[in-house]
């Protein structure tokens, strides 16, 4: 029986462990506190967090000792807020074995280095676990996986024998992962795709209905695909699951905290009440200043990132900045600066066949 570790009694954290209690492996959850722990034993959570009728299934070991959590372990699932990343690693790493599974499960990017999270896992783990990390990304909206409905997600790794053992650890009833070696561009989609559900969130908190939303969920799919193919990322993962399906899921509901933020703040809501009031962590609030920054460096054209900064971080109305952007002046919807878009989807020369 495989034993996985969950680090982080979050929200995705206590999903992905009641996921894998439906198979047969020993779960062990790493709360901060025996407090935070005692909580979580007793399915005592804070409003909204997660369902009312959630409780947490029989067998799950849920502890504040991250000896006891991680020791003998085959995976480590680290489902933890993006920004406190670092911070568990220099917790948990010292109790890697060398066969350990690193598998992140955090969409976001650490702003004060403008990393994706495995890289960060790297620089916080020894040379001999970083082929074991992986991601696990994808279209997975918590309350409906914890009500059992199906879902599937990626699971990617520079290694394609790493991303298998980790599709084979992960998958469960009703939850179904494939494989997958571009590790950027998973990590790329389900970082900056909460940015635009941010953005779908304005949408629907000024009721534009359902033609503006799918501009902008299209627009915004194209300015991932800029910057994550000028970071390396393939553009056919951005069109996967781990790009445009998780932006589909993220953008249509919600249940997403992105897009909770973005129809608060067109109720004239402060973005500090609104984070101090919520029961987790909005990815997108970071990921915008760190897209905007890199955008920044790399001469980049992002005129949605761009919009959504100016309102979260300089204070600009959001009814302002929609108008702002409605008015830009068109171009090729693929022409952005320095996009590079049309050499990845140039028409070829046909070659001559010849019988």
């Amino acid at each position: 029986m495989p034993k996985i570790a969950v680090i982080g009694a979050t929200t995705w954290g206590i999903t992905l462990a009641s996921v894998l209690s439906r198979k047969e492996a020993g779960i062990r959850i790493l709360a901060r506190t025996e407090e935070e722990a005692s909580r979580v034993r007793q399915s005592i959570f804070k409003a909204s967090k997660l369902p009312e009728s959630f409780v947490l299934p029989y067998g799950i070991r849920v502890t504040a000792d991250v000896e006891e959590a991680t020791h003998n372990t085959d995976a480590v699932i680290l489902a933890v807020p993006s920004q406190s990343m670092r911070a568990n690693l220099e917790t948990v790493s010292p109790f890697f074995s060398k066969r350990t599974l690193i598998i992140s499960a955090a969409k976001g990017l650490e702003i004060a280095s403008g990393k994706r999270m495995t890289q960060v896992i790297k620089d916080e783990t020894r040379k001999e676990h970083h082929a074991n990390i992986c991601v696990l990304s994808g279209p997975n909206l918590a309350w409906e996986i914890l009500a059992g409905k199906p879902a599937v997600a990626v699971v990617a790794a520079e290694n394609e024998s790493r991303a298998r053992r980790g599709v084979k650890l992960i998958n469960a009833p009703d939850f179904c992962a494939f494989t997958n070696t571009d590790v950027i561009g998973v990590e790329l989609g389900g970082a900056l795709k909460n940015i635009i559900a941010l953005g779908a969130g304005v949408v629907d908190g000024l009721g534009y209905g359902d033609n503006t939303k799918a501009a902008l969920m299209t627009r915004g799919l194209t300015e991932i695909t800029a910057l994550g193919t000028a970071l390396g990322a393939n553009p056919l993962t951005l069109s996967g699951l781990a790009g445009q399906g998780d932006l589909i899921a993220t953008c249509s509901s919600k249940l997403s905290r992105n897009h909770q933020v973005g129809e608060r703040l067109t109720r004239g809501e402060a973005l500090k009440d609104i984070e101090a009031t919520m029961s987790g962590v909005a990815e997108g609030v970071a990921t915008t200043l760190v897209a905007w920054n890199l955008a920044q460096k790399l001469g980049i054209e992002m005129p949605i990132t761009e919009r959504l900064y100016r309102v979260l971080y300089q204070g600009e109305d959001v009814r302002a900045a929609v108008k702002d952007l409605m008015a830009a002046v068109a171009g090729h919807e693929l022409a952005g600066r320095k996009w590079n878009l049309f050499n990845l989807f140039r028409r070829r020369k046909k070659p001559e066949i010849t019988f």
